[in-house]
């Protein structure tokens, strides 16, 4: 019997990846879904960005983040909107951003299990003196066309998922 070609075990990994099955869970330790605004994802206008992209979950300065499912840590560091983030591949080929972190406990290469402690939740980035709260966005990089809709931005829909959806609300 022969051996299936690398190129082949490659695609059924690719895909494997992709139907994965999610499992999420609230990246906030400690928090419910009355901690953020279920109106504020695509909420317009916002800041420098336009739209609002992601949720905001408030809790107290220094609150565990934890991993909403399992993946795998990409990036770890600091950019000018954001503050300290994290951005961590989970599966069905979805980048998870956290942003605003107070403290970093990952690292690029980093396999995650859901729970494990990300960081600490903070106010860094354009949310320096502003409750203290995470950021939370959701992209597929398996696009979604029939989601494009006439809003501003609204091609941009087909990338950016709802994470209070996601998350377990309706």
């Amino acid at each position: 019997m022969k051996r299936p070609r690398k190129r082949h075990l490659l695609l059924l990994v690719l895909l494997a990846w992709l139907f994965a099955p999610e499992w999420p869970r609230i990246p906030v330790q400690g928090a419910s879904t009355q901690d953020w605004n279920r109106q504020t994802f695509w909420f317009e206008p916002w800041g420098r960005s336009g739209v609002h992209k992601g949720i905001d979950i408030f809790a107290r300065r220094g609150t565990a983040v934890v991993a909403p499912t399992y993946g795998l840590v990409l990036f770890r560091g600091e950019i000018d909107m954001g503050g300290k983030v994290i951005v961590m591949l989970g599966p069905k080929w979805r980048l998870h951003y956290f942003a605003h972190l107070d403290s970093l406990d990952v690292y690029p290469g980093q396999p995650l299990t859901p729970g494990k402690r990300l960081g600490a939740l903070g106010d860094t980035g354009n949310a320096l003196g502003k409750p203290p709260h995470l950021h939370y966005t959701i992209v597929t990089l398996a696009p979604y066309p029939w989601r494009i809709d006439s809003s501003t931005q609204g091609w941009k829909k087909m990338f950016y998922l709802d994470p209070d959806r996601i998350l377990g609300n309706p």
